[in-house]
Formats: C-alpha cells, sequence, structure tokens
C-alpha cells in the first residue's frame, strides 16, 4: 500500500479545530497510511512558507482567506476544505449543520421558558451569519421576541478591542429582560458573559448565555461556566480524512453539497441552568441560592433577602421553577460536587468542606441518594484528570 504524504493546515488555538484534528488522528489510525505534515498554523494567518515546495498527495486545510485559497489551489492536489468560508470553489469541504446548531440553542432557551431571545454574531465569519439566520427564523417560529447584535470582525484591520468590549455591553444593557443569549461561538458568549458581570447584570436568572463549540477551556474558565452546543468535530474530521483519502485514490467527489455532521446537543453548565423568572422576588432568591449553595445555606437564610412569608416564598417558588427552595439548594450543591469530582483532584473530604458538609459521610450520603452512586464512583467514571 502506498503510503502518502498529507499536510494539515488546521490550527490548535480552539477547541472546534482541535476536535477535528482528533477525527483526522483517528482515522489515519484506523484506515490511512499517511505521511502527515503538521505545523501550527494560526487562523486568519498568510500562506505558510513550507507551501511553495511541499510536495505532497493531499491536503485537509480550514480555509480562511483568499490568499492561503490560491496558494493551496497551486499545489495540484486534492483538497478538503474545513471552513464555511468557501474561499475555493469547486472542491469537496465539510462543516457542522448552522441550521441544526440554531436549533437546538431554541429549543434550549424556550424550554426553559424565555421569551426574549438574542443573537450576538461576528461579521467576519460566513457561519456566523448563518446561524443568526437560522437562530431568527426558530425563534420567530416560536413566537420569541428576536434581538441581534453582529459585532466587527476580529479578523478586520479595524478592529478595536476595547471599543467592541462597549458597544457589546451597550447593546445587552438595553436588552429586556430574563433574555437568552447565544453567541455564535464560546470566545463570543464570554465576551457577552463579561459584559453582563461588568453590568452586574446576573446570569443566569436575568441573562442566560451560550455559546457553541464547547471548547472545554474558555467554557470551564468562563465566571460561571458556559453550557455550550456541541459539535461532532470529531466526526467533522474524520469524513474529512476518509474524503480526502477517496480523492487520493481518484475517486470523483461531488462539491457542490457540504459533507455536514449535527451537533450532538447542548452541554448544560451554570450561564443556562435555570428557567426564565420574571418575579423579582424568587429572581432574587435565585441568584442569591447559586451564589450562597455552597456556604451551607438554608431556606430560612433565602428569606432574609426576599420580602415574602415563607409559606408565600415557597408556593411561589415551587409553581415558577418546579422545584422547592430546599431542593434548589441541594441540586447546585450536588452539581459542584460533581464537578468538583470530575475536574479536580480534591478529596472527597476536601470537597465536603468546601461545600459546607459538616462530615464527609454527609455528602456521601447526599450524592448516593441524587445520584445512586457513591462519589468515588462517580469520580472512577467521569475524571477527567488521568
Amino acid at each position: 500500500m502506498t503510503r502518502r504524504s498529507v499536510a494539515l493546515l488546521i490550527e490548535t488555538s480552539n477547541g472546534y479545530s482541535r476536535g477535528l484534528l482528533e477525527g483526522v488522528i483517528s482515522f489515519t489510525k484506523e484506515h490511512g497510511n499517511w505521511s502527515v505534515y503538521f505545523t501550527e498554523q494560526e487562523r486568519g494567518a498568510p500562506p505558510p512558507a513550507w507551501l511553495e515546495t511541499w510536495g505532497g498527495d493531499g491536503i485537509i486545510a480550514r480555509i480562511e482567506t483568499d490568499s492561503v485559497g490560491r496558494q493551496l489551489k497551486r499545489c495540484g492536489v486534492p483538497i478538503v476544505d474545513l471552513s464555511a468560508a468557501r474561499h475555493v470553489k469547486g472542491i469537496p469541504w465539510a462543516d457542522t449543520e448552522d441550521r441544526a446548531i440554531a436549533c437546538l440553542a431554541v429549543e434550549h432557551f424556550t424550554a426553559r421558558g424565555f421569551r426574549n431571545l438574542a443573537y450576538c454574531g461576528d461579521a467576519g465569519f460566513q457561519w456566523s451569519s448563518m446561524r443568526g439566520r437560522h437562530f431568527r427564523q426558530f425563534a420567530k417560529a416560536s413566537d420569541c421576541e428576536v434581538f441581534e447584535y453582529q459585532s466587527v470582525a476580529r479578523y478586520d484591520h479595524a478592529f478595536d478591542a476595547v471599543a467592541e468590549k462597549r458597544r457589546i455591553m451597550d447593546w445587552v444593557q438595553q436588552l429586556p429582560r430574563p433574555v437568552a443569549i447565544m453567541g455564535c461561538y464560546d470566545f463570543k458568549a464570554q465576551e457577552v458573559l463579561d459584559a453582563c458581570r461588568q453590568l452586574k447584570i446576573s446570569v443566569p436568572t436575568e441573562a442566560a448565555v451560550l455559546g457553541v463549540d464547547d471548547d472545554h477551556l474558555i467554557c470551564e474558565l468562563s465566571e460561571p461556566t458556559l453550557s455550550s452546543v456541541i459539535p461532532d468535530t470529531k466526526r467533522t474530521g474524520y469524513d474529512a480524512a476518509s474524503l480526502l483519502d477517496r480523492m487520493m485514490c481518484g475517486e470523483a467527489i461531488a462539491t457542490e453539497e457540504p459533507l455536514v455532521t449535527q451537533p450532538l446537543g447542548v452541554r448544560l453548565r451554570e450561564s443556562t441552568d435555570t428557567v426564565a423568572i420574571e418575579d423579582d422576588q424568587i429572581a432574587k432568591a435565585l441568584d442569591f441560592i447559586r451564589r450562597r449553595a455552597s456556604a451551607n445555606i438554608r431556606v430560612a437564610d433565602v428569606l432574609d433577602v426576599v420580602n415574602l412569608s415563607r409559606r408565600a416564598f415557597e408556593h411561589r417558588f415551587k409553581k415558577l421553577v418546579g422545584r422547592t427552595p430546599h431542593e434548589e439548594i441541594q441540586r447546585i450543591r450536588m452539581n459542584r460536587a460533581k464537578e468538583l469530582l470530575r475536574d479536580t483532584a480534591l478529596t472527597v473530604l476536601e470537597i465536603s468542606e468546601r461545600l459546607g458538609f459538616e462530615h464527609s459521610e454527609y455528602l456521601g450520603a447526599a450524592f448516593k441518594r441524587e445520584e445512586g452512586i457513591s462519589p468515588g464512583e462517580y469520580r472512577k467514571r467521569h475524571c477527567i484528570l488521568k
């Protein structure tokens, strides 16, 4: 079997691209007798100098500029494009379906009772415009009010990060509340979260925020942690590699329709873990619970921040949230316990102390009652620290 030389022009600076690379890796391990040439490529960068003398058999690339596209075409080898920008016509391309991404976002918001939906896009990306268009369509079909903001293209020479931050803040401040905001990708959603924090808008009670790409680093470093639509990037990368392999074997491939993969769902994190609440007192209680649940608070502590009798408070809370105040406190504490078990090396004793349990045995009993397994077993199944 002939060993083929394949070049990858895919950046590693974001979770989406790293997922694509994981898919290519999977294909090469299973099927491809490939020698892979791969160097760091910054998104939007000019063509790398090595392309002029490279003499391989095929290329998989995220073609984000016309100059890169022209240089790749001059190589005279099969190419699969992983960008929706379509800077090079007449070659196959693979992508995640933007319509399905927008549909998941709207369903995620409306299932939580939001009727004011907003989209924050980036004018520099065609896929962002497509997601925004589908988002509007699905939101209007659900009888929701729709608001939109298009950021100045990040790679535009006139881009000013400080001015853009101010514009996003101005837009967010004018939105009705409660509102659910979709960022075109995780980085844009993180900018929306930053705007909310600067404006002292409570997330997710007053503004729920959702990203796209499920970039673990961005989502987990956000405050609060960022919910995100999960694209099946590994499948996209795998299918693109399979497509290139067929092309290098001489198979003619149709180029008009993209090879699209469906998103996997929504990764729920703190930024959308709520229901839309227009009752100021219950919204205030939810915000207090989310900020203080780890301090071993009781329902009596929540009553101190609302102007309601216990009976009226618990009745209104259960009607609007679907859980009692005590159940909500426990749910938040258990979610944080799962995060610490999954994402850190803290002992169960240390986690119990952080969450306000007097003894680790109390955490163990509560955790097993809610999850059906012990904290130790949960860690074995889900811990990302290997």
